[in-house]
């Protein structure tokens, strides 16, 4: 992808300009971003995705017996649970669609621009007419792309975040919308962190939520620490702590300097490795989502071009690739090769020519690991 070409997707901005004018800053309201957009799933198959225990998926109620009273129920749901077509007011919302279509998994991919470590999953959330979720804000960014019918946004700057109590879903208390806009199929708007929305279907409609992670500080540093933990024991040694010179106490309770000393000198030879922390990271951010697994399949003799699984996740630093929550020290040719399949994710048939021995082997391991396919 160039980023500095206009990009119809971004109503003509290029990338590189939506980054620096746009995002976690302001809306931007694009039409026709994808012109001629239809549903790329058919209501039939969203609910059958609904139906899968390994999917994730919430129906929303805002109405009952004629007054505004939300609930919320998680899935999986039989056909018989979902509200009937005519009734109003209810939306299903189906989470992370990109990882069991490979349609949707393609337009993910149209979203790049933005680093593979930020970008999460796609949501389609299908609604009868006045369904919603309720006037709320979002910890992400979120692109919202009109699939099928017409979504009514309102959107606002809210600073006063206080929400309706006793409810299973975050409504805000005091929405104060300063834009209302109507999507129809083919528009997006996109919204920053914390942006109030508030969306509404006119009539049946279907609507693309392609959403970004956003690692939350102390989550992140507990998930560095554990993973750190793990090779502590090869890092830090098998020293013992030694006190020959403690001298008698009459405060035992004390806590004596020289353990504490220890203990932090054993922290420093276990965070030595200079590159430890960047593979904890890598690892963590390519470790598969709870609900994914992979099927084991059958490899060619000889690989002619491969694809990365819709599900797997490939990223790299200067020193290591990582793919699916592993990590392989890179280098020189093969760590080019490498980058490219995280990339692109595809190797073509000229891309395989230049890989070592070693480096084939790694892909094939990979291809029966069902992490790669290759190309018949």
């Amino acid at each position: 992808m160039n980023v500095k070409h206009p990009f119809t997707l971004l109503g003509g901005l290029s990338a590189a300009e939506f980054m620096q004018r746009y995002w976690q800053r302001k809306p931007l309201l694009v039409r026709q971003a994808i012109p001629a957009f239809s549903p790329l799933l058919s209501r039939a198959e969203l609910f059958d995705l609904a139906a899968q225990p390994e999917v994730e998926s919430r129906l929303v109620m805002g109405e009952k017996q004629g007054q505004r009273d939300w609930s919320m129920q998680r899935g999986p749901f039989k056909r018989r649970q979902i509200p009937p077509l005519t009734e109003r007011d209810w939306t299903l919302l189906v989470q992370g669609v990109d990882l069991h279509d490979d349609r949707v998994a393609a337009l993910m991919q149209q979203f790049r621009f933005v680093p593979d470590a930020r970008l999460d999953d796609v949501m389609i959330s299908y609604a009868s007419d006045t369904g919603g979720v309720g006037p709320h804000f979002d910890s992400y960014d979120v692109f919202l792309l009109q699939a099928h019918g017409q979504r009514r946004w309102r959107i606002g700057r809210q600073k006063d975040l206080s929400l309706v109590p006793d409810l299973p879903l975050k409504i805000l208390a005091n929405f104060e919308p300063e834009h209302d806009y109507v999507l129809n199929p083919g528009d997006m708007l996109y919204l920053p962190p914390r942006y109030a929305h508030d969306g509404v279907a006119i009539g049946e409609c279907m609507t693309y939520s392609v959403g970004f992670r956003v690692p939350q500080a102390g989550d992140l540093a507990r998930e560095m620490l554990m993973r750190l933990s793990e090779g502590a024991d090869d890092a830090a040694g098998a020293d013992l702590y030694q006190d020959a010179t403690q001298p008698a106490v009459v405060k035992p309770a004390a806590i004596p300097e020289a353990m504490q000393d220890f203990a932090k000198s054993a922290m420093q030879r276990a965070l030595k490795d200079p590159l430890a922390l960047p593979r904890a990271l890598g690892e963590y951010l390519t470790e598969p989502k709870a609900q994914v697994w992979f099927e084991a399949s059958s490899t060619p003799r000889k690989l002619k071009s491969v694809r990365l699984d819709r599900r797997s996740r490939m990223m790299y630093d200067r020193h290591h690739v990582f793919l699916n929550g592993e990590s392989w020290r890179a280098a020189g040719q093969d760590a080019t090769l490498m980058r490219r399949l995280a990339d692109n994710r595809a190797l073509t048939e000229q891309d395989l020519a230049q890989a070592s021995t070693g480096a084939l082997a790694l892909l094939m391991d990979w291809c029966d690991d069902g992490w790669l396919h290759a190309n018949s």
